[in-house]
């Protein structure tokens, strides 16, 4: 009994030993030239003179018969795939493309059969080039850490922004308040910036980490507006007529920009 105790000290003082010696033995970060960044970024929306447009719609249509408002374009998600190429140690360049749509839906039933379906929708494709300068790395083993900021330039490109109101067996009078069933396209595209601050990570493995604030600018001036449909027939409507704002008379702005934090999966070539 006594000797089994002895054994047990001593495998316990081995693994004691074995835990805090240095572990030379093991492989360090491993940091390549190129990688491919997938990331999703939970992100502010700015909306411009689309959430305009929702409160005329709110204003005009709904508070008055006391139903639930249609909400603002607030948030959203943007996904996105980046390649990053480290030209040095500590400076990268970075290019890629991401896709954010965002709605804002309500299902209203004025009556027995009847149901009016209103959306507003907005969809853009930004295209970003840029470059991150990083600091010094942070070591402990197997990992590394470095900070970086950086920022670059944004397309946007195929952005749309859709107004839908469909009528399901409407009355005479809900159609003729309400206009029947519509749905007006609007387009523009533009360029912007984008301003980023965070942390990579790296690991002894092809596989790492990146975690950002990430800052897009995004006004999108004189949408125009590329289709009119009504009761599910395009209308003739002159393509690349500048749209107004409902209620200022001014030409319609899109506002696709907002501050949001990136997470980033990084996949090293």
């Amino acid at each position: 009994m006594i000797r089994f105790r002895h054994v047990l000290v001593l495998a316990a003082a081995f693994s004691c030993v074995a835990l805090m010696a240095p572990r030379e033995a093991r492989a360090a970060a491993d940091v390549r030239k190129m990688s491919l960044v997938l990331s999703g970024v939970p992100t502010q929306f700015q909306g411009g003179d689309v959430n305009d447009a929702i409160d005329y719609y709110n204003a005009l249509q709904i508070r008055p018969r006391g139903y639930e408002e249609l909400d603002k374009l607030a948030f959203a998600w943007l996904y996105g795939a980046d390649l990053r190429y480290f030209v040095r140690p500590n400076f990268a360049i970075s290019a890629g493309v991401s896709h954010l749509r965002i709605s804002s839906h309500r299902e209203y039933l004025p009556a027995l059969a009847q149901a009016v379906d209103v959306r507003f929708d907005v969809l853009t494709v930004p295209i970003h080039l840029g470059t991150a300068y990083y600091l010094q790395p942070y070591n402990l083993g197997d990992f590394s850490a470095r900070m970086f900021v950086g920022g670059g330039l944004l397309q946007y490109a195929y952005t749309r922004s859709t107004f839908q109101q469909v009528l399901t067996r409407p009355d005479s009078v809900t159609a003729a308040i309400l206009g029947g069933s519509q749905k007006i396209v609007l387009s523009q595209e533009g360029p912007g910036y984008y301003a980023e601050g965070g942390v990579q990570l790296w690991f002894a493995s092809r596989y790492g980490v990146l975690m950002s604030a990430v800052y897009r600018s995004g006004e999108l001036r004189d949408a125009r507006q590329i289709g009119l449909y009504r009761g599910g027939n395009l209308q003739n409507v002159a393509t690349g007529d500048v749209f107004t704002n409902p209620l200022t008379g001014e030409p319609f702005m899109l506002d696709v920009g907002g501050l949001g934090v990136r997470f980033g999966a990084v996949i090293q070539f």
